[in-house]
């Protein structure tokens, strides 16, 4: 089953509740995270959590290119962990996102309409493809529908992968309505941008109405912070992680070195985000309407909490920005402190949203 909405789909629902709560797995090409919960007198709570490393030429760009080492990955994940079910995130790259209206005169069936027009919208057969949609608006004559289709090839790879390890994948759901759920309070339908900062990709999407409208990812991560680092201080890697933790984009006399070695690399990314932050505001669709306006943009992913990136970003921008809370749904942190640190918490967010799957209500 593709998911690719912040709220459980009418159509393809699965039970609001299992008695034993899927496993978050966000999967990149370098790495799983992973996260379950488990209920507590004052709610669900993080159980299991991690990171598993994934050699190099496994994965690439979401798509499994050596399946046997995937998955003895995935057979010492669930012996580690004793996993047997999980909801498993889908890169954005592999993923088609387009705005259908549909008239509801002679409508039967809106999937059999959406097959019927799928290949207008992506670059691969209809046969191959396998697809989701949300409601966006409805009135008496239309309706107006959030696709989302990937090739069906590369879902049937990762289930075969997990049914050979004995695991049950109850979703697949891009990283954009992952983090979604998990840093959007539940029931919030304003607009917002989020932002994953992590090592080598950035993803930047928007979210409106509870349903992801936009979705891209950038080339561009930590890492380049590090390398940049590395290169003009003549420091090991590791040593340059540490430093680019430690200062960051802090405008001080401390911090007087690395601050511009870093400026140039965030101004990129600062205006990779801003194209798309204007072209939404900028953009009307066929009938003239234009995009509800951005109420805030979210910070999520790794990277995120650089020492400075927020001001930084909050200042170049002049838009209201900040980290992500992914506990918005799960608890107060004004009166609890999560058993995760936040600078970690934050790399979670895409796998806190795949587990949250299973507490979700109608």
């Amino acid at each position: 089953m593709l998911r690719s909405t912040h709220k459980r789909n009418k159509v393809f629902s699965t039970p609001a509740f299992l008695e034993m709560p899927s496993f978050g797995l966000d999967i990149a090409d370098e790495s799983i995270k992973y996260i379950d919960f488990k209920a507590t007198p004052l709610g669900i709570r993080p159980n299991k959590y991690g990171e598993k490393n994934i050699p190099k030429g496994i994965i690439e760009l979401g798509k499994i290119v050596d399946a046997s080492k995937f998955a003895e990955i995935i057979k010492d994940l669930k012996k580690e962990l004793n996993i047997k079910d999980a909801r498993v995130s889908i890169l954005e790259n592999q993923i088609y996102l387009f705005k259908l209206k549909l008239d509801k005169e002679g409508l039967v069936s809106i999937k059999e309409n959406i097959e019927l027009v799928l290949e207008e919208h992506i670059p691969i057969p209809a046969p191959e493809a396998i697809f989701d949609y949300e409601i966006l608006e409805e009135n008496s004559k239309q309706l107006i529908v959030e696709v989302s289709a990937i090739q069906i090839g590369i879902i049937e790879d990762y289930l075969s992968v997990f049914e050979e390890a004995g695991i049950t994948i109850h979703s697949f759901e891009i990283e954009a309505a992952a983090i979604a759920r998990a840093v959007i309070k539940d029931g919030d339908k304003d607009t917002y941008m989020l932002v994953d900062f992590g090592g080598k990709r950035t993803g930047i999407f928007i979210v409106s109405g509870g349903v992801v409208r936009f979705a891209t990812t950038v080339d561009f991560g930590g890492i380049i912070f590090s390398q940049m680092i590395e290169k003009s201080l003549g420091v090991s890697f590791e040593e340059a992680e540490k430093i680019k933790k430690e200062y960051g984009l802090q405008r001080n006399l401390e911090n007087k070195e690395i601050f511009p070695i870093l400026l140039n690399s965030a101004s990129i990314l600062k205006d990779e985000i801003m194209k798309h932050f204007v072209y939404w505001h900028t953009h009307e669709d066929e009938d003239g309407a234009k995009n509800p306006p951005i109420k805030k943009i979210l910070l999520s992913g790794g990277n995120s909490s650089i020492p400075g990136l927020l001001d930084y970003f909050s200042m170049s921008m002049k838009v209201d920005t900040e980290l992500a809370n992914v506990w918005v749904n799960i608890l107060d942190i004004q009166k609890e402190i999560p058993s995760i640190d936040s600078k970690v918490a934050l790399s979670f967010a895409t796998a806190i949203g795949l587990a949250l799957r299973d507490f979700e209500h109608d």
